[in-house]
């Protein structure tokens, strides 16, 4: 059996998290933070509806931070598997977690500081430099439209979204006990824009079972 939850960029267009579970195998597409409004930013704090420590790998379509930005808090929660993304992406990651993480540690101390003058208990960041250190020992950068087999059930490989550097749609194949057939699937991640100097358009095959699009 396969199914499919929506764990961010549902009821809002940021903080996409998509969670698969396969049989005995459960990942995720994405794990980004939420941006917007002190209401949806206030969904960064609230614990994830599955656990981490549960989360075989995780697929990345690229590394803008409502994609990326909550990994480190995942792995802060116990999650240790592969982490996979274009080589693009991983490289940009390199800088983005770790200037994320600043910022949460940064933001924490300024509240804490406003708390400790009301006499109010002081709150953690959601995660630290040092999450998101571990966060990119956990990167297996992947080449576009290489076929990766991160379980016995499930295969994926990435195409070119002509995003921003690395940007990729994620191409599933699961096999899932109780079907005689592979369920194809893509994930689009962000597409476009149209005009841009320095990557092709995008590129995915067709025949899908179903498409995930991001619409916004």
């Amino acid at each position: 059996m396969a199914t499919l939850t929506f764990c961010g960029a549902a009821g809002t267009v940021t903080g996409s998290c998509s969670r698969l579970a396969v049989d005995e195998t459960d990942f995720l597409v994405d794990c980004g933070l939420f941006q917007g409004n002190s209401t949806v930013r206030e969904l960064n704090d609230k614990p994830f509806p599955f656990d981490a420590k549960r989360v075989d790998f995780l697929v990345l379509t690229h590394a803008h931070i409502d994609h990326s930005g909550l990994i480190p808090k995942l792995t802060r929660a116990g999650f240790d598997g592969p982490i996979y993304a274009t080589r693009a992406t991983a490289d940009l990651l390199e800088f983005m977690l770790r200037d994320s993480a600043t910022i949460q540690e940064s933001n924490a101390e300024r509240a804490n500081r406003k708390r400790r003058r009301r006499d109010r208990e002081v709150i953690e960041p959601i995660y630290t430099i040092e999450d998101a250190e571990q966060a990119l020992k956990q990167l297996r950068p992947v080449d576009y439209e290489a076929w990766i087999d991160p379980a016995p059930n499930v295969s994926f490989r990435l195409w070119n979204a002509g995003h921003i550097l690395g940007s990729s749609s994620v191409e599933l194949k699961l096999n899932p006990a109780d079907s005689n057939n592979p369920l194809r699937m893509l994930f689009s991640g962000d597409l476009g824009p149209d005009e841009k100097t320095f990557h092709p358009e995008p590129d995915a095959p067709e025949g899908f079972d179903y498409i995930v699009c991001e619409s916004t």
